[in-house]
């Protein structure tokens, strides 16, 4: 049997393999040296495109498309923005320092800072479209004016919304329920800030009135330790307000002069009933009291007995009966 191609191939399959690592060993030594290059084991692609920003082209080829037209045909503007109005102004400062408030209490949110915020840079742009769009309307009528074109506005003229209507009633309702709940948490607020202020003037009320209170008792300690002999600190400071009489026309004075002749002034009337000590000393009016068993009698010097229960309801009916 003809082995000659086996062999053929074994021989070829060493000679590769050979070939291999010494080809692995050259690579590696010369990684060693670092005669290696990017390059020159992996394709790089090269784009040789160049990108230009080439003026005159550019130039050139908008004086081709560029219209030579009056302006009233082309009505291009370009102009400064119109000034912020106050109300403006004050309405993003406003939200400027809710917006502020709102990221620092919540951790959750990024720490932006008021000029970085999103939502601020979304309203400013927005406030900066109409103001750039209120200087061209004021410039261009101011030009319009100075041409000679009139200028009028439709009675029938509706400018086209962005946004639907039913969107923007959706606006406005959210808008609307916002400003009820900020209204809400600010009378929120006002009530916890009066109930504490009337808690406080509470409290410094009943301190003034312990320290009043332990003042006038040291003091009627100090009386009835014989350090203090007056009483003064019983007494009322108060000092009294001086009333200014009434004064009254001729015609009532007359009046009243001529019920005083007649009725006189009348006297006091509170406290008629009180004692004092004329009247306590009074005795002219003293009876002495009689002794037991000489109350009423009868004829003869005897004393009429009680009559018994029954007796006395007997009488009392028959009393009734007459007045009936």
């Amino acid at each position: 049997m003809d082995t000659s191609p086996i062999r053929n191939m074994k021989d070829s399959s060493e000679t590769s393999e050979s070939e291999y690592s010494s080809s692995d060993e050259e690579l590696q030594e010369a990684f060693a040296k670092g005669l290696l290059k990017p390059g020159l084991n992996v394709a790089v692609e090269t784009n040789n495109k160049q990108f230009k920003n080439c003026v005159n082209l550019m130039k050139q080829k908008l004086s081709e498309i560029k219209l030579n037209l009056p302006w009233i045909e082309r009505l291009d503007m370009v102009n400064a923005p119109a000034p912020l109005a106050p109300e403006l102004a004050l309405q993003m400062e406003e939200q400027e320092v809710r917006r502020a408030k709102q990221l620092q209490g919540n951790k959750k949110l990024p720490q932006y800072k008021t000029s970085q915020d999103p939502v601020l840079n979304d309203f400013r742009r927005e406030t900066m479209f109409h103001r750039q769009a209120q200087g061209a309307v004021m410039d261009g009528i101011a030009r319009l004016k100075k041409l000679g074109i009139p200028t009028f506005r439709p009675d029938d003229y509706f400018a086209e919304m962005a946004k639907s209507d039913e969107h923007m009633q959706k606006v406005r309702v959210n808008l609307m329920k916002k400003q009820a709940m900020a209204q809400r948490s600010d009378k929120v607020r006002q009530m916890r800030q009066q109930k504490k202020v009337a808690k406080q003037m509470q409290v410094e009320a009943t301190l003034k009135k312990h320290a009043e209170k332990r003042k006038v008792l040291e003091e009627v300690k100090k009386y009835r330790k014989g350090i203090r002999q007056d009483l003064d600190f019983l007494e009322d400071k108060k000092k009294p307000q001086n009333k200014q009489p009434n004064k009254m026309n001729p015609k009532a004075q007359m009046k009243a002069k001529i019920k005083t002749s007649k009725y006189g002034f009348g006297g006091k009337k509170r406290r008629s009933k009180w004692n004092t000590s004329s009247s306590s000393a009074n005795v002219s009016e003293y009876r002495k009291p009689q002794k037991p068993g000489r109350g009423k009698q009868g004829k003869g010097g005897k004393v009429k007995p009680r009559l018994g229960k029954n007796r006395r309801i007997q009488i009392k009916a028959r009393s009734k009966k007459r007045l009936q």
